[in-house]
């Protein structure tokens, strides 16, 4: 038997096979869509960039020569450079450490809290779901931004407080879909099996409706990025996020729109890195939600 009947094969004789069928089936349906494809290579771009700035950047991010001021691309200066004398790739390169480390910081933080809330309020019901769905229902009644905007106006600017308020201002989506999904088979009979041997309700919801309810929020979460690359940029843009002179990528828009008319390069660089960046989550996200959400139609 070759690895891949192995892996596909319809009776698995353990757990291990199981999971690493089906993550095979789901890494062969992406393969299958382009935009996935296309979405994946650019995620999979910017973390290399990350990882190995050093080696990618041609000359230091933070500091320059004012006799090379505002230069346009050229051989020496791939996208040319900014007020300050400063390479605008090298800088933007560096600014992928930022952009990835925001995005991963803010994941980790709102989908757990996301999933735990949903879960426990669907599982539980009552007033207790009443009151963590109020909650969810305040916090989206208000737009990310502007919301983001008040906490990180009370807690200061910083990149660490930017990341602190998008998250607070990104978890009650993923509430909102964990009791959905919770609320679907918290009557089950397999969930009445789990209680009749006597699991307690923290071991039913860690244990098993978690699990059930990753799915949907790592869909969501994928989709989620491109809001969070932009909500940090608009931080950063107003002088609220990364501060100088770090090359966070909305600063570096935020300075360059003195210069957009003439020197168009300065803003206009960066506002690509967003947007290449932000499509590449857009299109991962939507292959993820084909594969992975049977209610898409996508395949299993």
């Amino acid at each position: 038997m070759t690895t891949r009947d192995w892996l596909l094969t319809e009776s698995p004789s353990s757990r291990m096979q199981a999971r690493l069928g089906r993550s095979y089936r789901v890494l062969l349906a992406l393969l299958r869509n382009p935009l996935a494809v296309i979405g994946a290579v650019i995620i999979i771009a910017l973390v290399v960039l990350a990882i190995f700035a050093p080696w990618f950047a041609t000359h230091s991010p933070y500091s320059g020569q004012l006799t090379n001021r505002l230069q346009p691309p050229s051989a020496e200066f791939w996208l040319g450079t900014d007020e300050l004398g400063r390479d605008i790739w090298s800088r933007i390169v560096y600014g992928a450490r930022i952009t990835l480390m925001i995005v991963l910081l803010v994941a980790a933080i709102a989908a757990p809290l996301g999933l735990v809330i949903g879960a426990v309020s669907g599982y539980f019901g009552g007033w207790t779901d009443r009151i963590l769905m109020g909650i969810t229902d305040v916090f989206l009644s208000m737009p990310k931004l502007i919301l983001a905007l008040a906490f990180v106006a009370a807690l200061g600017p910083g990149i660490e407080n930017a990341v602190i308020a998008i998250a607070i201002t990104s978890w009650p989506a993923y509430a909102r879909i964990a009791r959905a999904e919770t609320l679907t088979f918290r009557n089950s009979e397999f969930i009445a099996a789990i209680r009749l041997q006597g699991a307690s309700a923290m071991r039913v919801i860690l244990r098993h409706i978690l699990p059930l309810c990753s799915s949907s929020v790592i869909i969501r979460v994928t989709l989620d990025m491109a809001g969070i690359i932009l909500t940090a940029a608009g931080l950063g843009f107003l002088g609220l996020g990364a501060q100088p002179p770090l090359p966070e990528w909305g600063a570096m828009i935020s300075r360059g729109r003195a210069f957009i008319l003439d020197q168009w390069w300065v803003a206009t660089m960066p506002g690509f890195a967003i947007i290449i960046v932000s499509l590449g989550f857009c299109f991962l996200g939507d292959g993820l939600r084909d594969v992975l959400d049977p209610k898409s139609g996508g395949k299993q």
